[in-house]
């Protein structure tokens, strides 16, 4: 199994039961580790560490692998959940696709940690993506269908998450993603992001289109002939004379 020993689980639980904390974010969200235990899994063998919170009460799990307590530069990957996706299989997206690829590649490495988080539809909610869904069938894209039913093209808030990396004592990361939004909040709340590791995995005939609208309309930085995009080609276009309000709507 991992090196996590079950006098550090014990030490950790003890520690942080308890805590109390400003709590991260404009929600002030505090999590708690509430139960660790082994994960031998088709990906490796790792330790799978459940979380609560004071704010949504959902349960959050970090899946780790090796020695993480106190180390730097640990690959990470946060994965929101995705009912149609992980559990479903479903083609509309690349979620499950993404989440089998970085538990496979952790599992490969000495230490690394996956982060499931239960934002599910981008942060929307499940009925509220089968809602998105359904106007996608329409004709919208993916951030046409979440404006449509009121909601920002991305709801999704990675507090939680940095919350999360700091109760497992983690001092840097090399982020897995393809989404800047994500390095920026996690620096935001304080997690020191070192590198990106890119996570650019193929599409299909399903996907594609809803793959394209994350990069041209969301930043991603992935393109679709297996190239990376540097850091400068997601900026937004700002262009002179536009208004403060727009300019600021860009990185929201």
């Amino acid at each position: 199994m991992t090196t996590f020993t079950h006098e550090q689980i014990e030490l950790l639980i003890e520690e942080d039961c308890c805590h109390e904390c400003e709590g991260y974010g404009k929600d002030k969200v505090c999590v708690h580790i509430e139960a660790i235990a082994e994960l031998p899994s088709r990906f490796g063998d790792f330790h799978i560490v459940a979380f609560s919170n004071n704010q949504d009460h959902k349960e959050h799990v970090a899946i780790i692998k090796g020695e993480v307590l106190g180390a730097e530069d640990v690959p990470v990957r946060l994965h929101s959940e995705c009912l149609t996706g992980d559990v479903i299989g479903s083609l509309r997206c690349d979620c499950r696709d993404q989440l089998e690829a970085s538990l496979k590649k952790i599992g490969e490495m000495d230490n690394g940690i996956v982060l499931y988080l239960r934002q599910e539809g981008r942060g929307i909610g499940l009925t509220n993506k089968i809602r998105a869904y359904s106007l996608q069938d329409q004709g919208l894209d993916t951030v046409e269908a979440n404006i449509a039913l009121g909601f920002r093209d991305d709801e999704r808030d990675y507090a939680v998450a940095a919350h999360m990396l700091h109760s497992l004592k983690v001092q840097s990361i090399n982020l897995m993603t393809n989404n800047p939004k994500k390095i920026a909040q996690l620096e935001q709340y304080g997690v020191k992001v070192n590198a990106r590791i890119p996570h650019i995995l193929p599409s299909n005939e399903h996907n594609r289109f809803y793959l394209e609208t994350k990069a041209a309309k969301s930043g991603h930085m992935i393109d679709f002939h297996g190239k990376e995009h540097l850091p400068e080609q997601s900026d937004r276009p700002i262009i002179e004379g536009m208004p403060e309000s727009q300019i600021k709507a860009l990185y929201e």
